[in-house]
C-alpha cells in the first residue's frame, strides 16, 4: 500500500491542533500590570505651608523614598543617650525583628528554589532490579538481576513563561518580606521611643506630685501648730490631712503606671522584667521640629506601603502563571550510563546505556481546575489592589492625624503655660496671705489643687508632644540622619537625611 503526501500530513496536523490552540490561546491571554490609581496631594494638609521662596530651616532636607530600605537613625534626633541604646538593644533582641527576619530568609530561600526550576536538573543513579523474563537474548524465564548505574538530565522549556513568572512572584514575595521587615523595625524603634518618652513623663510627673504633697505637708505642719494654738478648729487641720493622702494616693498610682510601662519597655528591647530596670531621671530629651513642606510622595518608603505594592505585583505575576496552565508543557530528558544483568559486568564498554526523550502534555480535560485556578489568581489580584490602595489611604490618615497633633498640641503648650504661670502666682499670694491670715484654708488649698493640676496637664501636653512626633516619624516611613553637631535655637536637634 502507497500513501500520498495529503494522507502522510494529516496525522501530522491532527497532532499540531493542541499546540496550535495553546499558541493562539497564548496570543490572547494578556496578564492585568500597572497600580491602582489613589488620589493623592501634592503636600499634606494639615502641614505647615512654606513661604514662597522660603528654604527649610538648617539641618533639614526633603527625604528621598527609598522602598524597603533602613530610614536612618531617626531617633538621634531626641538626643538621648539612654534612647539611643535601648533602640540599639532592641534591634539586636527584639523577638518581632527576628520573627520578621526569619520570614524573609524563608521568602529569599522560596525565590531561589523558584529560580533552580529554570535550570536544567542534573542527577546521579543507582538501581538493581530481579524478575523473571529480564534476558531477553535468552528468552529464559529464569530470575534475573538488572542492576544500572548513570546519571539523569532534565529541562523544562519555558516556551509560555510559566517557570519565569513563578520565579517572579517569589522575588517580589520575598522583596515584600524585606520591606515588612523595615516596618516591623520601624514599628519597634517607634515603640521603644514612644515607651521610654513615656517613662520619663511619668517620671517628670512623679516628682511633680511628690512635690506638691511635700507642700501639703508643710501646710499641714502650720495648720497643726495654729490648731494646737487654738486659732482654727480639727476641722482645718482634717482638710489638709485629706489633701495629703489624696496626693500621695496619685503618687503611688504613678508609681504603679511607672512599673508597668518599665515592664513593657524590657520586652520591646527583648529582656526579662524581672530583670530589667530603668532608674528615674531628668526628662532631658530633645523635641524635634519637622519642616514645613513635607511632600506627600515621602510615602513612597513607608515599608508598609513598599510591601503591599510588591503583593500587587506578585498577584499580577501569579495570574499570568495560572493562564499558562492552559499552554502544553515541554521536557526534554536524557540518561546515560551502564546497565548489565551481572554486577560484574556493569562498567564494561559494552554494558553502557543511554536514552533522549521529549515530552510536550496538554490537559484536555480537567473539571475546570485550571478555569478556577485563573480566577482563583484573579481574585487574590483584586484583594491585593484593594489592600494596597487602603494601606495608601491609612498612610494619608496617619501622617495628617500626627501632623494635626502636633500643630495642635504646640498651641495647647503655649496656652497651658499661661496657665501654669497663673496658678503659680496664685498660690504665691494665697500661702503669704493664709500665713498672715488674710484669706482662709480653703482658698489655699484650692490654689494648690490648681496649680498641681495644671503643671500635670502641662506635663502631660509635652508628653503628647513628643508621642505625636514620633508618631509622625512613623507615619511618614521614617525620619532623617542627625549630622555631627546640627542644633537648633531652643538646643533641639532635627533629623536631616
Amino acid at each position: 500500500m502507497t500513501f500520498g503526501i495529503p494522507t502522510l500530513m494529516r496525522p501530522l496536523r491532527t497532532a499540531m491542533l493542541p499546540l496550535v490552540a495553546a499558541l493562539v490561546l497564548a496570543g490572547c491571554a494578556s496578564v492585568p500590570s500597572g497600580m491602582p490609581s489613589v488620589p493623592t496631594a501634592a503636600q499634606f494638609k494639615e502641614q505647615p505651608q512654606q513661604q514662597p521662596g522660603a528654604t527649610a530651616p538648617a539641618g533639614f532636607t526633603r527625604a528621598t523614598p527609598a522602598e524597603a530600605q533602613p530610614r536612618g537613625e531617626w531617633w538621634l534626633a531626641f538626643n538621648d543617650p539612654v534612647l539611643n541604646t535601648l533602640i540599639e538593644r532592641a534591634a539586636v533582641d527584639n523577638a518581632n525583628i527576628q520573627a520578621a527576619a526569619a520570614r524573609l530568609a524563608e521568602a529569599r530561600a522560596l525565590a531561589r528554589s523558584a529560580q533552580a526550576d529554570r535550570l536544567p536538573q542534573i542527577g546521579l543513579g543507582a538501581g538493581a532490579n530481579r524478575g523473571a523474563g529480564l534476558d531477553k537474548a535468552t528468552a529464559s524465564t529464569r530470575p534475573g538481576t538488572m542492576t544500572n548505574i548513570g546519571a539523569t538530565f532534565s529541562y523544562e522549556v519555558d516556551l509560555f513563561g510559566r517557570l519565569s513568572g513563578a520565579a517572579d512572584a517569589a522575588k517580589l514575595d520575598a522583596a515584600g518580606r524585606e520591606a515588612l521587615l523595615q516596618s516591623t523595625r520601624l514599628a519597634v524603634q517607634a515603640e521603644v521611643a514612644q515607651t521610654y518618652l513615656q517613662l520619663r513623663a511619668l517620671d517628670a510627673e512623679r516628682v511633680l506630685v511628690r512635690e506638691s504633697v511635700a507642700a501639703y505637708r508643710d501646710t499641714l505642719r502650720l495648720t497643726q501648730r495654729r490648731q494646737q494654738a487654738g486659732d482654727i478648729a480639727e476641722l482645718d487641720v482634717a482638710r489638709v490631712q485629706t489633701e495629703v493622702s489624696s496626693t500621695e494616693s496619685d503618687a503611688l498610682a504613678l508609681d504603679r503606671q511607672r512599673a508597668q510601662v518599665e515592664h513593657a519597655l524590657a520586652v520591646l528591647v527583648g529582656d526579662s522584667a524581672s530583670s530589667f530596670g530603668m532608674r528615674p531621671d531628668d526628662w532631658g530629651t530633645a523635641l524635634p521640629v519637622i519642616p514645613p513642606g513635607v511632600p506627600s510622595t515621602v510615602l513612597t518608603r513607608r515599608p508598609d506601603v513598599s510591601a503591599a505594592q510588591s503583593a500587587v505585583m506578585a498577584a499580577q505575576a501569579r495570574v499570568g502563571v495560572a493562564q499558562t496552565a492552559w499552554f502544553p508543557n515541554i521536557s526534554l530528558t536524557g540518561a546515560a550510563g551502564y546497565a548489565s544483568p551481572e554486577i560484574g559486568d556493569l562498567f564494561k564498554w559494552s554494558a553502557r546505556s543511554w536514552g533522549v526523550g521529549a515530552l510536550l502534555s496538554l490537559p484536555i480535560f480537567d473539571g475546570g481546575r485550571r478555569e478556577a485556578g485563573v480566577q482563583g489568581a484573579n481574585a487574590q489580584l483584586d484583594g491585593a489592589l484593594a489592600s494596597y490602595r487602603s494601606q495608601v489611604l491609612v498612610a494619608f490618615q496617619e501622617v495628617e492625624d500626627q501632623l494635626a497633633a502636633i500643630r495642635i498640641l504646640q498651641e495647647q503648650s503655649v496656652v497651658q503655660a499661661q496657665a501654669v504661670t497663673s496658678a503659680q502666682r496664685a498660690t504665691s499670694l494665697s500661702d503669704t496671705r493664709y500665713r498672715n491670715g488674710y484669706v482662709s484654708q480653703l482658698d489655699l488649698l484650692d490654689a494648690r489643687r490648681s496649680e498641681l493640676r495644671n503643671r500635670r496637664q502641662a506635663l502631660q501636653v509635652k508628653s503628647a508632644q513628643y508621642q505625636a512626633t514620633v508618631g509622625l516619624i512613623r507615619a511618614i516611613g521614617g525620619g532623617w540622619e542627625v549630622p555631627g553637631a546640627v542644633a537648633s535655637a531652643d538646643g533641639a536637634r532635627g533629623p536631616q537625611s
